[in-house]
């Protein structure tokens, strides 16, 4: 299953907060529960007959920005800023107490957790410094945090291209403009372009889809800011359709339906909308250029949601009566379009650009067998 996207604080808090957070595989996620001065981590499990949610108090009340990350094990990486210093621990229940394993520290300024990594042991996180940006593996190594990559630029986002956790997809900016980039974890860092859309266009990676490839892209080479999608490695276009272009919302894509191998059209995407009225549950797939709009579930955990092989979204949802609950919702048939419908191509190579249409690069991460990834580029 593809998880959901994380929450994050803003960029100059000192910590990146998840509010709700899933494993990889769906089976767990974690969530900061409680308001105002008596928060407490709380860790939910989705994989049975029927969700239950478990709490994990400690000592004393959390503070609103700490960060939880869920582990397929069951229990939860918890981060938290202490004397200057960012520590880690897991968190497990033991009967009515909490069990609690430090699991080491880091010394840096901001730093905040990356979506969870798809082998469900290891958790991750960025440093960002004044001219590179670290990347430590915070859990699941021998021996504590530990420092395993250096990127140029400042990074941000987060995705994972692989279901092994080697190749990890940032945001990077450098003199002013972000490009997407791909990161060899297992070779020291190793940095390949990802996303080149125009010279000077932002072009950033939100979500991947291992099984089909499917690339879900924001940028504004279009001339503003719009959402996008591509495959991985391939050399077809990019397209900005026009259903994803919504006046008077905002759209997020949060989970793409997994097992469609080669089948990058016919996954479902999940897309939180957010507008004046409220927060609501977008559905679309790439080849009908239609985006489905339907209420969310009272008490949505927005921007949460996981997809079965199957097409049925499990979108979490907490309220007064039903405390852990999971709603369950069909994507629509396939339906039949209008291949005229208009949408702006980013154009793979030749010819000059005309109207939304502008040159494309994807940077593909060759085989995992195959090595370096340095100068290994192909047009996507």
């Amino acid at each position: 299953m593809t998880a959901c996207a994380i929450e994050t604080a803003p960029a100059d808090d000192v910590v990146g907060a998840a509010m709700f957070t899933i494993t990889a595989d769906g089976s767990y996620a974690a969530r900061l529960a409680g308001e105002g001065e008596a928060r407490f981590p709380e860790r939910w499990t989705l994989d049975g007959p029927e969700p239950y949610a478990v709490p994990l108090p400690a000592d004393q009340p959390e503070e609103p920005d700490t960060g939880l990350l869920p582990l397929t094990d069951g229990r939860v990486l918890i981060h938290r800023r202490v004397a200057g210093r960012h520590a880690f621990s897991l968190l497990y229940p033991t009967g009515p107490a909490t069990g609690e394993l430090p699991v080491g520290a880091v010394e840096c300024g901001h730093l905040t957790l990356l979506p969870p990594a798809p082998d469900g042991v290891s958790a991750y996180a960025l440093a960002v410094g004044e001219r590179s940006t670290a990347v430590w593996q915070v859990a699941g190594g021998a021996f504590g945090p530990e420092h395993v990559a250096e990127v140029a630029g400042r990074c941000s986002g987060g995705v994972w291209l692989d279901r092994t956790g080697r190749m990890l997809a940032l945001d990077r900016e450098s003199e002013g403009v972000t490009k997407a980039v791909a990161v060899d974890l297992e070779r020291g860092g190793e940095t390949t372009p990802l996303l080149q859309i125009a010279e000077r266009s932002n072009d950033r990676l939100l979500l991947a889809d291992a099984d089909s490839g499917l690339l879900l892209i924001r940028s504004d080479a279009p001339g503003h800011d719009r959402l996008g999608w591509g495959v991985l490695g391939s050399y077809r276009p990019v397209r900005f359709p026009e259903c994803l272009r919504l006046a008077d919302a905002a759209l997020s894509p949060f989970a793409v339906q997994p097992g469609q191998v080669l089948m990058p059209e016919s996954c479902a995407v999940a897309l939180r909308v957010d507008g004046a009225a409220g927060t609501w549950l977008g559905m679309w797939r790439p080849a009908e250029r239609q985006l489905t709009q339907v209420a969310a579930p009272d008490g949505w955990l927005a921007g949460a949601g996981t997809w079965t092989r199957e097409g049925v979204l499990r979108l979490p949802y907490a309220t007064a009566a039903v405390p852990c609950g999971v709603a369950r919702t069909h994507a629509p048939p396939p339906m039949v379009t209008e291949p005229a419908q208009a949408e702006a191509v980013v154009e793979a190579a030749g010819g000059e650009p005309s109207g939304d249409s502008v040159p494309l690069v994807v940077c593909k991460p060759v085989p995992l067998q195959q090595a370096p990834l340095t100068g290994r580029i192909t047009a996507g």
